[in-house]
């Protein structure tokens, strides 16, 4: 798979890898990533995942519009819910994911980083949904996400307009956690993975599950499921560890069950 580079650790590190093309998504690709994540999903050894793209120019710049442009409706409408499958997959994988966004996040690029649970970004990145100039409007969950992120009012604007924003506005938008130098961005995805990677993997799944639900479910419905990921938590070695390690004033042993 050219088009990706997988560096499979604890903290594992993936690579959009289409530079000359600023990153951007085909079919091709997209289909390489669900198998990948897929794989990952069921590899109890990654306990994090951080997902940049290759070069210093773009995070993702988008869709491969030149691929696009030869799409029939259909096609377009296959291309479409393929990039829903992959965005959901990566919601749905059980350990946290990361974005280092090292430049354009535009389109399909700005939609995988709102996928993803963390977002740190160097001060070269920009984010859009130039959809909108194309005659087309967001198609891997842009309408959705966005305005859960940064609310509906910023995110019409965006959305509408297919403007562009810096990374500073971005933070200020509340689009990403953290704003570094372009050449400190992966040392500090590296810092925040390990942070993760010292949590107790049993309540990292069960806290992303629920945060997932708040956004899939209705406020009561998303409560229940938060008293039942609890009670998955409570059940575990862990939760029996971590109380235990906190009463004897000492650092747990994690054993991620």
């Amino acid at each position: 798979m050219e088009d990706l580079i997988f560096e499979k650790a604890e903290i594992a590190l993936l690579t959009i890898n289409r530079p000359k093309a600023l990153n951007a998504l085909n079919p091709p690709l997209l289909n390489n990533l669900a198998g990948l994540l897929l794989s990952i999903r069921h590899d109890h050894a990654v306990r994090v995942l951080i997902v940049t793209g290759a070069g210093d120019r773009a995070f993702v710049a988008g869709a491969d519009i030149a691929a696009m442009s030869e799409m029939t409706s259909v096609e377009g409408l296959e291309f479409s819910n393929l990039c829903h499958r992959v965005m959901a997959a990566f919601e749905d994988l059980p350990i946290p994911v990361i974005a280092a966004v090292n430049g354009f996040a535009l389109g399909g690029g700005l939609e995988l980083a709102m996928a993803c649970d963390l977002v740190i970004a160097s001060d070269k990145a920009r984010f859009g949904q130039p959809e909108i100039n194309l005659a087309l409007i967001p198609g891997a969950g842009g309408t959705q996400r966005l305005p859960h992120r940064i609310g509906q009012v910023r995110a019409r604007e965006l959305i509408m307009t297919g403007d562009m924003i810096d990374a500073k506005t971005a933070l200020e938008w509340g689009l990403i956690n953290k704003l570094v130098g372009a050449e400190q961005l992966l040392p500090e995805a590296r810092n925040l993975a390990a942070k993760l990677a010292a949590k107790s993997g049993v309540a990292l799944r069960q806290a992303k599950a629920a945060l997932r639900a708040s956004f899939t479910m209705e406020e009561d419905a998303g409560l229940r499921f938060e008293q039942s990921a609890f009670g998955l938590a409570f059940a575990s070695a862990d939760r029996i560890e971590g109380t235990k390690a906190f009463v004897e004033k000492r650092d747990p042993k994690w054993q991620h069950r």
